[in-house]
């Protein structure tokens, strides 16, 4: 986003913050009304470039939304979608766009309130490895052809019982409405945002054996003071990746053995 869009979506970041604070607010409820929401909006063209003109009073706006959706969620939801609806927006799908943020962000917050949010992120992180190396499971979660229950029903095979409930209801979203993002995008997308709850940078680790408790401690250590932010380490085992390992951190790659990078990384911040 750009501009306006990135201005307004910054404060309805801060807004949704403000109101999940609160005990009273029930964060899983509050994904699945913005998530409605989004989806009214993604059908009806019409109605986001009503609620994103800007030859139109952000109160006027406002209270479109009240008469659409008031009664119909809770009033935390309409007090969100109210204030967006106030913003300026550069264009009408980014309030689109936002929206889904926010009610991505609600569920990782419920994730954060129950003490469930470390694992959400390594369900994220597993399911697109399991997904990148079926392209069964890929082409059953992708077919445009097959309806959102059928979906529905083969993601709760998969993850029902098996994942926290903000994974399952991440994940179920993400494929019944992706609005034209790839599955791995969308996946990617979901982990770094829950990385963002943390104030964490994502690092995919790839190692030809297991990393020892000690060696996932080093790196982890050493790639925080590198990146100046907390470092959230996403593992993965590749037999091919001989004699070291492969770091990511969003389009920096290292390639290198552990004891290699450790010592360049202690050199470059001692330079």
């Amino acid at each position: 986003m750009n501009g306006a869009s990135r201005e307004a979506l910054a404060a309805a970041r801060e807004r949704l913050d403000a109101l999940t604070d609160s005990t009273s607010v029930d964060a899983a409820q509050l994904a699945d009304e913005l998530a409605a929401v989004t989806a009214l909006l993604d059908r009806e063209a019409g109605l986001r470039r009503v609620l994103t003109d800007p030859a139109q009073s952000g109160e006027a706006k406002a209270q479109l939304v009240q008469r659409l959706i008031g009664g119909q969620v809770s009033g935390t939801t309409v007090d969100l979608v109210s204030g967006l609806a106030r913003s300026r927006w550069s264009q009408s799908r980014d309030l689109v766009d936002a929206l889904e943020e926010l009610a991505d962000t609600a569920d990782l917050t419920a994730a954060e309130k129950t003490g469930t949010l470390d694992d959400v992120e390594d369900e994220l992180f597993r399911f697109g490895r399991i997904v990148a190396s079926s392209t069964e499971l890929r082409a059953a979660l992708t077919d445009r052809a097959a309806g959102t229950s059928a979906k529905t029903e083969l993601l709760n095979r998969l993850l029902g019982g098996r994942a926290k409930p903000a994974t399952e209801r991440l994940v179920t979203r993400l494929v019944t409405a992706p609005r034209g993002r790839s599955l791995e995008t969308g996946l990617e997308s979901l982990s770094k945002l829950a990385a963002d709850r943390r104030d964490r940078m994502v690092a995919v680790v790839t190692s030809a054996v297991p990393l020892s408790d000690g060696q996932k401690q080093r790196l982890g250590a050493a790639l925080t003071k590198l990146y100046g932010r907390r470092m959230h380490l996403n593992l993965d085992v590749d037999p091919e990746v001989v004699g070291g390992i492969r770091v990511q951190v969003g389009d920096e790659v290292i390639n290198g053995s552990i004891a290699d990078r450790l010592d360049e990384a202690a050199r470059r911040m001692a330079s």
